[in-house]
């Protein structure tokens, strides 16, 4: 790594670059990865960022920190596009666009089961069962499914449950379930039941309420109204539901739709997603960059756009179609989609007609919306975060406020089994989720907290060269002293520490701040900062318990397995006996696992991809 003080370029580095295509990365003074970049001519794109003005504030402020430079050559922009991608991905650099998500997209899953169930369901995808989606989010996945339990009453429970049944549930009584469990249907009857809901999901929605209305008339004539009425029952709830749903139209109308936009302060992809003719709903992406002023310009609007997709869809399948809001993005994004091996190719549209135009101005509409919310949130956000940094006397050593980063910890266990440590961290003026880390505590006396406080924060910071500005720590003096104890053993600042005792009764309000030096302070019951504060900790203390709790249900029972299809009690207990639990389960090949009685070769792979996510 070069001297801090030299200036970078060095005389001569420019001269030596190469005119060929490849990717650039841009290191600053702790040698952190600044910005990766592609090039057609390596030598006149990275010249341009030390021989041009006018830069907007982002590049200024990104070129101002650079202190040494990697370029790498490739045979073709297109392979410079995918290295940038890739890079992009695993190295999150500072000052590229990223869009970052901490979930999978879910999906809607129906398994090939005798007696089909219908799920919601995270992962990877296979062939042993039909899958629906990716769903912008779990709620649409929801209300999925609850339209085919109530037109066509596809049962939703586990296979371990659908085989210890001896009467009906309560889905039944309500009409969400025919009750396959129980023989209440048939299981030919059931099978055209999802052989419909299947093609209700690929969009055969026309087809299929003619095939519905067929069979009610049949029935009728043949006298068996009890029959006839299911199905008068069937079209009557599949009306409403096309009735509620404005966005129905034409069944081969499958696309994506992005649209971005930029307030200038804040810039935003807002993604759309229509399967089988239905919209599906919409998501806004915030891209997780510096603000700056050049976030508005043309140039920033097509880089986001090509981020967004180049991330997206390196984990996503595509769609036949995307529809966007950016002319200039069309070759660039068309370039990359079909330079990806063993993918379906995907149609980029600009300007697109019918109903797709209506979609691309919905989803322009949502993303000023998005916009606008977003503005508001922070306005009040970046307030409560000035009100806390003044509180707490750190305005002097801050130049940025929007870096204000706050770091919280909170131990939870039960009678001191699976003892477990959250970290949540506060940055940008919100809680940012895909930072939050768990720290499964060890070798220590079972309930002491102090002990589990020292190994979390020892864990988090020992190979630490930044820490963040407050180290807030749930609990009382106790807690902060062994906090104090672990900074002091590693040589840091304790000055960063503040310890949050609670008030009487746990009340929020009634907290106070204790620091290392012995000061205490009480803010009072509606005093903005505190309530930031207890946000935070309230955070860290769910993030803590909620992951306490599975990791103690896993440890007490395998429940994990519980959600692998086929896996019943019986079963379950084999595996966890032949492998001596769930570590064991866990490290075993598919053909480990087929050795055990009742386990085929596919649900073995089955297990694999369950466990091992």
């Amino acid at each position: 790594m070069a001297d801090a003080t030299e200036v970078f370029p060095p005389e001569g580095f420019l001269a030596s670059l190469p005119g060929q295509p490849g990717v650039y990365r841009f290191y600053g003074e702790q040698d952190e990865l600044l910005y990766v970049g592609k090039a057609k001519d390596l030598k006149k794109r990275v010249s341009s960022y030390f021989q041009k003005t006018g830069h907007g504030p982002r590049i200024a402020r990104m070129v101002a920190q650079i202190r040494r430079a990697e370029v790498t050559m490739v045979r073709s922009e297109t392979e410079a596009l995918l290295l940038e991608s890739n890079l992009i991905k695993t190295q999150s650099p500072r000052y590229n666009i990223l869009f970052r998500d901490d979930k999978s997209y879910p999906y809607l899953r129906i398994s090939r089961h005798r007696f089909a169930r219908i799920s919601f369901y995270r992962g990877g995808v296979d062939r042993q069962a039909d899958y629906f989606g990716p769903f912008p989010n779990g709620w649409a996945v929801k209300e999925s499914i609850q339209i085919l339990q109530k037109v066509f009453r596809l049962r939703s429970c586990t296979d371990s449950v659908f085989s210890n049944r001896s009467r009906p549930c309560l889905l039944f009584q309500i009409h969400r379930c025919s009750a396959p469990c129980v023989q209440e249907i048939d299981e030919a009857a059931y099978r055209r039941d999802v052989e419909r809901a299947l093609s209700f999901l690929r969009g055969g929605h026309d087809s299929l309420l003619e095939d519905l209305r067929a069979d009610m008339e049949r029935a009728s004539e043949q006298l068996r109204f009890e029959e006839a009425a299911v199905f008068r029952d069937q079209i009557g709830a599949l009306s409403r539901v096309l009735a509620q749903h404005a966005m129905e139209t034409d069944d081969s109308l499958d696309c994506d739709v992005l649209a971005v936009m930029s307030d200038g302060a804040r810039l935003v992809v807002n993604l759309a997603m229509v399967r089988g003719g239905r919209h599906l709903g919409d998501r806004p992406y915030f891209s997780h960059v510096g603000v700056s002023a050049d976030l508005a310009s043309d140039e920033a609007l097509d880089e986001a756009l090509l981020a967004f997709v180049c991330q997206h869809y390196a984990d996503q399948s595509p769609t036949s179609t995307l529809v966007i809001n950016r002319p200039e993005s069309v070759e660039s994004i068309t370039e990359w989609l079909s330079s990806r091996a063993d993918q379906p190719q995907m149609r980029v549209v600009y300007a697109p007609q019918g109903k797709r135009r209506d979609w691309l101005k919905m989803a322009e509409d949502n993303a000023r919306l998005a916009l606008a919310r977003r503005a508001q949130e922070q306005g009040g956000a970046q307030a409560k975060t000035q009100l806390l940094v003044d509180t707490l006397g750190l305005n002097g050593g801050l130049d940025d406020l929007s870096n204000f980063r706050i770091e919280c910890f909170d131990i939870s266990h039960t009678a001191g089994e699976a003892t477990q440590a959250s970290c949540v961290v506060y940055h940008h003026h919100a809680m940012q989720s895909s930072d939050y880390r768990r720290f499964n505590i060890k070798d220590i006396t079972p309930g002491d907290d102090y002990a589990a406080m020292r190994q979390a924060l020892t864990r988090r910071y020992q190979e630490a060269t930044e820490l963040p500005d407050v180290v807030l720590i749930d609990g009382g003096k106790g807690q902060l002293s062994s906090a104090v104890e672990a900074f002091e053993a590693m040589g840091h600042d304790t000055a960063v520490l503040v310890g949050v005792v609670k008030g009487e009764g746990r009340k929020v309000g009634l907290e106070r701040l204790v620091f290392p030096d012995g000061r205490e302070l009480a803010l009072g019951r509606d005093h903005a900062a505190l309530l930031l504060i207890a946000q935070i900790r309230d955070e860290a203390h769910r993030f803590a318990i909620t992951g306490m709790r599975a990791r103690r249900a896993k440890a007490r029972t395998g429940s994990i397995l519980d959600e692998v299809e086929g896996i019943g009690p019986k079963r379950r207990a084999r595996l966890l006996a032949r492998f001596g639990g769930l570590a064991g389960l866990k490290a075993a090949s598919v053909e480990e696992l087929s050795t055990v009685e009742g386990i085929s070769t596919t649900l073995a792979e089955q297990i694999v991809r369950q466990l091992r996510g």
